[in-house]
């Protein structure tokens, strides 16, 4: 059971925007039994268009374009798709009283007749109303196709995919169970991870394939499989994970699927009664951004403090300016004290601090492009390490995030 998927737009094509409607579709699609053949981004012309639709009659009974569905002359999308399948436009009443209705109740400009041209719709298609927008969705049946034109607005797409599009296929096709469980591990590269399990890998059944997911200090290890018995199927890949976990229980955390580390560490503060505070200079507000993401996060987080400037070390941490003098911004015993004092500033049980040099200069520091040191306090102790992230800013800035996180699960564990 193979699906297409085909997004209509320059704006992708030329890097404005980022194609995270085809990571929804895919992600979507695998859940209900349905694999990914090709994802394609095309222009807004009619012959890419017509092009791509028969290219994909060979790989996939589904194809799903996105895009081009607007007011305007660039969206083509549904004249395009009457020219492709022998079509005309009619007038559907219903839909022209929803575009009227939006208009007349949340849009401040008067509607125009190329607004209301939107309910012009093909004659073929089966209509996807859109509740959120004025671009309707459209599910066609043709030859051993079923082709479906959704907005390519995100949150217009995914109502219309989630209310509509994913229910219709799961009555029109029948198709297998296809399961993908990701465990996340932290602290080793995949080539030392592949060293550790290459004995288990290599008694892996055929049909339960491992993929390796690094992304900087973190690596996820995806098991996935196909049957016509999904509890069939969960229990054989859930045998080969108890397998597994002994030779990386050291770096496991837990599964994608379940929960984040984000969200772990949120879990376990809120348990245990305990409060962070984190103090950041070259982490420039990511650590606090991630963990802010959560709801509830509340909880335990009281604030942080982006002290990235060294001026803003001494007015904000009350980092004494002998202590960078004699030992530089970016050492052991200035991310000690800033854990410490930013523990204090917030009255929380403990204190998170990052200093380094991401580059791609030294700033005021003599130490190495990629040097950072992290440090956490506690009422007990601290603790801290150094670390070489590499030369590259960005590389950088994310492997201290993401040790950060590891260093705070390891220290609640």
């Amino acid at each position: 059971m193979k699906a297409e998927l085909i997004s209509i737009g320059d704006e992708i094509l030329i890097g404005q925007i980022v194609n995270t409607n085809s990571v929804f579709l895919a992600k979507e699609l695998n859940k209900i039994g349905i694999e990914i053949a090709q994802i394609t981004s095309i222009s807004d012309q009619k012959e890419h268009i017509i092009e791509a639709l028969k290219d994909s009659e060979k790989r996939a009974q589904v194809v799903i374009l996105t895009g081009g569905l607007g007011p305007t002359k660039d969206d083509i999308t549904k004249h395009t798709l009457c020219e492709y399948l022998g079509d005309f436009l009619v007038k559907s009443q219903e839909i022209l009283d929803h575009i009227e209705e939006i208009f007349s109740k949340y849009v401040d400009t008067p509607i125009n007749d190329e607004n209301r041209k939107q309910a012009l719709l093909p004659s073929k298609a089966k209509i996807l109303k859109n509740q959120h927008g004025t671009a309707s969705g459209m599910w066609f049946e043709n030859k051993r196709q079923v082709i479906i034109s959704l907005p390519g607005v995100p949150f217009e797409m995914k109502s219309l995919v989630v209310d509509k599009v994913l229910p219709a296929l799961q009555a029109h096709f029948t198709r297998p169970f296809i399961l993908h469980k990701t465990l996340i591990t932290y602290g080793l590269g995949e080539s030392a991870i592949a060293e550790r399990i290459v004995d288990w890998e290599n008694t892996l059944p055929e049909d339960i394939k491992l993929a390796y997911l690094p992304n900087l200090g973190k690596v996820r290890l995806r098991l996935s499989g196909k049957g016509s018995d999904n509890s069939i199927l969960n229990k054989r890949i859930n045998f080969e994970i108890k397998k597994l976990i002994p030779f990386i229980k050291d770096i496991f955390i837990g599964f994608e699927e379940e929960t984040s580390l984000e969200q772990q560490l949120q879990d376990n503060f809120i348990e245990n009664k305990q409060t962070l505070s984190i103090a950041e200079s070259c982490s420039g507000g990511e650590i606090s951004a991630r963990l802010t993401k959560l709801a509830g996060s509340s909880a335990y987080f009281k604030g942080g403090a982006v002290v990235y400037h060294t001026q803003s070390k001494f007015d904000i941490l009350d980092i004494p300016k002998s202590l960078i003098q004699k030992y530089s911004v970016v050492s052991k015993e200035v991310s000690e004290k800033m854990a410490i004092n930013v523990r204090e500033k917030f009255d929380t049980t403990m204190g998170v601090s990052t200093t380094g040099n991401a580059g791609p200069t030294k700033g005021d520091s003599d130490a190495e492009v990629g040097t950072v040191w992290i440090s956490i306090a506690t009422k007990e102790e601290v603790f801290s390490k150094k670390f070489i992230f590499g030369k590259h800013r960005e590389r950088v800035i994310q492997k201290t995030v993401n040790k950060v996180l590891e260093l705070i699960y390891q220290h609640l564990s």
